[in-house]
Formats: C-alpha cells, sequence, structure tokens
C-alpha cells in the first residue's frame, strides 16, 4: 500500500443535497420545506419554542439568588500544598501568597484571594500569606511549625474608576 493508493471508504463522503435548483432535483420550488407557514419562511424557528407546550425553562422552578456581595475564593487543601512543595513546584521555604499559589498552578481564579483548607497533611514548615482559612487548616499549619496570615485581597482598581478619582483629585488641588 502506498500513500497515493489511500481511499476514503465508499460512503464516507456524501456529497451535499443542493436545493431549489429545479422540480427535476426532486428538491426545487419549496426546497423540502413544504408549503406556507413559519417553518417554510427563511429565518429560524422560535428558540424554546415547543409548540404551545409549557417549555421546559418555565416547567423548571427557580432555584436560589446570585449574591452582589459573595467572596470568590480559590480554594486551596494543605495535601496539595504538601504535594506541589514535595514535588518541587512550590518553595516551602518562602512566604506562601496567592501570587506563588497562582504560579504553580494550585490556585484557579478566585478574585478575592486564596482560602487555605485543611483537608490532607502538612509535614513542611510553611508560612502563608492567604485571604482566609479554615480552623483545621490553621492548626495544621502551625503544628507543623508555620504560620498562617490572613490579609485581605487585594483587588485590581478599575481603570475608568481610578483615573476619574485622580482627575477628582486634581481639581481639587487647584
Amino acid at each position: 500500500m502506498k500513500l497515493n493508493d489511500i481511499r476514503d471508504n465508499d460512503g464516507a463522503r456524501k456529497s451535499r443535497i443542493r436545493i431549489g435548483r429545479g422540480i427535476g432535483s426532486g428538491k426545487g420550488k419549496t426546497g423540502g420545506r413544504g408549503q406556507k407557514g413559519q417553518k417554510s419562511r427563511s429565518g429560524v424557528a422560535i428558540k424554546g419554542f415547543e409548540g404551545g407546550q409549557m417549555p421546559l425553562h418555565m416547567r423548571l422552578p427557580k432555584r436560589g439568588f446570585n449574591n452582589p456581595f459573595g467572596k470568590d475564593y480559590a480554594e486551596v487543601n494543605i495535601g496539595m500544598v504538601q504535594k506541589f512543595i514535595d514535588a518541587k513546584k512550590l518553595d516551602g521555604s518562602k512566604v506562601v501568597d496567592h501570587e506563588a499559589l497562582k504560579a504553580a498552578g494550585l490556585a484557579r481564579g478566585g478574585k478575592d484571594g486564596v482560602r487555605l483548607l485543611g483537608k490532607g497533611e502538612l509535614k513542611a514548615k510553611v508560612s502563608f500569606k492567604v485571604a482566609g482559612a479554615s480552623k483545621g487548616a490553621i492548626e495544621a499549619v502551625e503544628k507543623a511549625g508555620g504560620k498562617v496570615e490572613v490579609i485581605a485581597a487585594d483587588k485590581p482598581e478599575h481603570e475608568k474608576k481610578a483615573a476619574r478619582a485622580e482627575a477628582n483629585k486634581a481639581a481639587k488641588a487647584k
């Protein structure tokens, strides 16, 4: 067998049916859409419309609400921190903060910082600077000889808001 002998299996590539090309083609005039009505017109059918039946999204109950003041933390377990220290992906001798955990690939997302949780075991003496920590995590870190400092996460200020504040400051100074 050579490269130039290779062919597709029969029926692997089916040529598309060109509709609206005369009545002899069998798909001419109405092009398989039938006569009149909404479905025969151009533009697709209404999304989510189930022919008058109560749509699925309305049959299902509403649940919960979006808390505008809710905090979004990236949760990291101490067991995973130990695993990354053992694998030399994280330097335990330096202070471990959000940036260090992000660089190691442990903390993803979490616009309000990192929250340390107590699942797993920590053997290394590590100092943490995090936005939050569970009681179990704090106990485990202190038992291993480390310490946990809970700090407020630095939120990046909105550019437009910062520019406006700067302009207001300059205007007041005049």
